[in-house]
């Protein structure tokens, strides 16, 4: 049944004020337009909803029975109005966030932190994923943006990024098991010692293989992990040279050291990236702002 919707906006305020002239008043129209308002309802209904008097107005049985169905649709409607208003002077809403473990970890704690004790109404919900399956979760609305690193082979036309930091990917190694520092290694030479790496779903992944492969160098690393925390653990350990980048190395680990190279790796970016064909929510940007 098509119904439009301002009839039963007509109907909640006189089943609740049990008024016409009250009614109108709260929604700014004349007491006529509330009574033909009524009438052409109970004509689609073919129902009678209201006992009419010169004293009073009452609800038949079927104006109570659909009033029970509308009161609480009316309220769901208001609660929603309420908290988009909210969302928008950040006393309420949501903000949705993907990102890498190595990039909440070291990098957007302290955003975060800062963050909630500016709005402490957003709710905030961070999805953890790699930087290539971030860009996946922001292509399918699930997020409102992601911090990622970049280049990324995910990132589409519509996902337009913000660069917010500048990093180097480093090899590092344990002192106690390999006596390289201080030495000139190549990335030839480096294959002769066993690589530790994040799997292949990861932006590091790609951007090392694309390094050797463009110096015609087979890359096959001894050990794959999702982690860049278990990769340095590894290292440590002296399972092999580490590749990861070096904000996430702690600076005061004496028994690890970064290797040195012949060629010089370029730099990455960490960037912040929205699907500008996606309405961006006032949390939201206000978080990209701070970041």
């Amino acid at each position: 049944m098509d119904i439009n919707y301002e009839l039963y906006k007509v109907f909640y305020y006189v089943a609740t004020t049990l008024s016409f002239s009250e009614a109108s008043k709260h929604l700014f129209i004349s007491q006529s337009a509330v009574s033909q308002s009524i009438k052409v309802l109970e004509k689609k209904l073919a129902q009678t909803l209201f006992v009419r008097s010169t004293k009073k107005v009452q609800l038949t049985p079927e104006g109570e029975l659909l009033f029970r169905h509308i009161e609480p649709a009316m309220n769901l409607i208001k609660q929603g109005e309420n908290q988009l208003l909210e969302a928008n002077t950040l006393n309420g809403g949501q903000l949705r966030i993907g990102a890498s473990d190595t990039i909440f970890r070291y990098y957007l704690v302290p955003y975060l932190s800062r963050f909630h004790k500016e709005y402490p109404h957003v709710h905030i919900k961070v999805t953890n994923q790699t930087s290539i399956q971030c860009a996946g979760l922001l292509e399918q609305g699930q997020v409102d943006f992601v911090v990622i690193n970049y280049p990324n082979s995910a990132l589409s036309g519509t996902h337009t990024p913000r660069i917010i930091n500048e990093f180097h990917d480093v090899f590092v190694a344990s002192r106690e098991f390999f006596a390289l520092e201080g030495r000139m290694l190549s990335l030839r030479q480096l294959q002769e010692y066993p690589i530790l790496m994040l799997d292949r779903k990861s932006t590091t992944s790609e951007f090392l293989h694309s390094l050797f492969y463009r110096s015609h160098l087979d890359l096959v690393p001894e050990i794959e992990l999702s982690s860049n925390d278990l990769l340095i653990e590894l290292a440590r350990i002296g399972l092999g040279i580490a590749f990861v980048p070096d904000f996430c190395i702690p600076e005061d680990d004496k028994n690890l050291f970064v290797l040195q190279l012949k060629e010089e790796l370029p730099a990455r970016h960490m960037v912040v990236a929205y699907n500008e064909s996606l309405p961006i929510s006032q949390a939201a940007r206000q978080f990209m702002d701070i970041l």
